[in-house]
């Protein structure tokens, strides 16, 4: 079953268990897909639909950290909410040493001497960890490995 599907099965549920909150929350997700494939004309493969749940992960990332510095903390647990429920179409996030192991390995095989070429680096680990590790994190280990 695609992930697609996956997210389409769990709505009807929500739905048929009346999870107001879980379905609102799918039901975002499901708009977003919808309007990437209308805006593009394409049908989206489970490697599109995680990008756009680590888009909008990202997006409640930042409201989260907005939120809290309004003292509305109300808010922030929504979002919070949110995330957990997107969380669960995500792949299995790397441990910290898997992710440092992939970025020595990308340095390597891109050939990367310095700061300037950190753009290759990102490229080639852009598609090796897309979805199973935070990218934000992921820069900056570069950014130690190569300012060193």
């Amino acid at each position: 079953m695609s992930l697609k599907q996956q997210i389409t099965e769990d709505m009807k549920a929500a739905m048929r268990a009346k999870d107001t909150a879980r379905l609102g929350a799918i039901r975002l997700l499901l708009a977003a897909m919808k309007q990437r494939e209308v805006d593009e004309r394409i049908t989206l493969s489970d490697a599109d639909v995680i990008a756009i749940i680590e888009k909008m992960n990202k997006q409640r990332r930042d409201s989260i950290s907005q939120y809290e510095a309004a003292s509305r903390q109300d808010l922030a647990d929504v979002e919070k909410f949110e995330m957990s429920v997107l969380a669960n179409y995500m792949p299995q996030q790397l441990s910290e040493a898997e992710i440092v192991t992939a970025v020595t390995g990308a340095i390597v095989s891109s050939g990367a001497k310095g700061l300037q070429d950190m753009g290759k680096v990102m490229g080639v680990l852009k598609t090796q960890l897309a979805g199973r590790a935070d990218m934000s994190k992921v820069s900056a280990l570069i950014k130690a490995q190569l300012g060193q």
